[in-house]
C-alpha cells in the first residue's frame, strides 16, 4: 500500500506523521462527489479537505471510479496525501451494507467490471421506487431525480430524497428517508447488490484494502453485528470505519473495541455529501482511538 504526495514538501511531513504518531493523523477516507450522490466536484472536495487540515484523503463514490483521476490530480497539486477509494454496495442478511475499497488500482479490469455490474442495477431500482412513490401520491420522482445526476446509472435514493424534500418542505434528508424510503415505507425497494465476499475479493485483487463503512448505521442485532464483522474479516477485510460521521463517542468506543477484538484496524471518514446536508463536515471526523491500530500506520508514502 502506498500513499501519493507530490514533491519533497509533501513527502517528509507525511512520512513523519505515519511513523511517529499515526493516531494523530487527520484522515478523511470517506466522502462523495457529484459522480455519485454528492454535490461537489472531486477537486472541490480536495480543496475543502486541505482547508480543513486533512492530511490523508480519499474520494469514495458509490460503485464509481470516475472521479479518481480528478481527485488525485487535485491532491497532488496541493501536496495532500491521497489514496484511491470507492464505496461498494453489498447485500448481506437482506440489508444493504457498504464496503470501502482503498488504495487499489482504479484501472483493474476485474474490479471495474464488477462495479459496472453493480452500478447497472441502480436505474432499475430507481424506476421501481418511482412507481411506488407515485402510488403513494408522489408522481414524477424519477424524472426529477434524473435531472440531478450526471449519468442515469448513478441515480440513488439520495437524489430522490432531495426531490421529495423540495416537494414536501423537509429540511433534513434523514426525515425524508424515515418517512418515504426506509423499511416498510412507500419507496422501500429491496435490492440485491454484490456479495460481501465478491466485493472484498475485487478490492484485494486490485491491490487495495477493504473497510467496513459506518457499522453503526446497520440495523443489526448484537449477534448479527458480530456475524457481519467475523464474515468480513474471514473474507479478507482489514478495517472497521470506527471514526465516522455517523458515529458519536459511544459508537466510536464500541467499534474500536470490536476492531481490537477481531484484530482489525481502524479507519476514519466523514461520509460527507453536501454542505448543510451531511451529519459531519468534511475533515471533521474524530481521530482514531488509542486502543486500536490505524489503518494507515504501516503505509508507505510514494512521491
Amino acid at each position: 500500500m502506498r500513499l501519493h504526495a507530490q514533491g519533497q514538501s509533501g513527502l517528509k511531513p507525511f512520512a513523519s506523521l505515519f511513523l511517529a504518531d499515526p493516531w494523530r493523523l487527520r484522515a478523511d477516507l470517506h466522502c462523495h462527489s457529484y459522480f455519485s450522490d454528492g454535490v461537489c466536484a472531486p477537486s472541490e472536495l480536495v480543496a475543502m479537505a486541505k482547508v480543513q487540515g486533512v492530511e490523508l484523503f480519499a474520494l469514495t463514490d458509490h460503485d464509481s471510479l470516475k472521479g479518481q483521476d480528478e481527485a488525485r490530480a487535485a491532491a497532488e497539486a496541493c501536496d495532500l496525501a491521497w489514496v484511491s477509494g470507492v464505496e461498494v454496495s453489498v447485500t448481506w442478511a437482506n440489508q444493504t451494507i457498504h464496503i470501502l475499497g482503498l488504495g487499489f488500482d482504479p484501472h483493474d479490469p476485474v474490479f471495474v467490471s464488477g462495479l459496472d455490474r453493480v452500478r447497472a442495477q441502480r436505474l432499475a431500482r430507481a424506476q421501481a421506487i418511482d412507481r411506488s412513490l407515485a402510488q403513494a401520491g408522489l408522481p414524477g420522482a424519477l424524472e426529477a431525480a434524473l435531472e440531478r445526476v450526471r449519468e442515469p446509472e448513478q441515480i440513488s435514493r439520495t437524489h430522490i430524497a432531495r426531490w421529495i424534500a423540495g416537494q414536501r418542505g423537509y429540511s433534513d434528508l434523514r426525515e425524508v428517508f424515515a418517512r418515504y424510503l426506509c423499511d416498510g415505507k412507500p419507496g422501500d425497494v429491496p435490492q440485491a447488490w454484490a456479495s460481501l465476499r465478491d466485493s472484498v475479493g475485487w478490492i484485494r485483487a486490485a491491490g487495495g484494502v477493504a473497510v467496513l463503512a459506518h457499522p453503526a448505521r446497520y440495523r443489526l442485532s448484537p449477534l448479527l453485528q458480530h456475524c457481519l464483522i467475523e464474515e468480513f474479516r474471514e473474507a479478507g477485510g482489514l478495517a472497521l470505519e470506527t471514526a465516522s460521521g455517523s458515529h458519536g463517542p459511544r459508537e466510536v468506543q464500541h467499534f474500536s473495541r470490536l476492531a481490537s477484538q477481531y484484530r482489525l484496524r481502524a479507519s476514519a471518514g466523514s461520509d460527507f455529501h453536501a454542505p448543510g446536508e451531511s451529519r459531519t463536515a468534511l475533515g471533521a471526523v474524530s481521530l482514531i482511538a488509542d486502543s486500536v491500530e490505524p489503518l494507515w500506520s504501516k503505509w508507505a508514502v510514494n512521491n
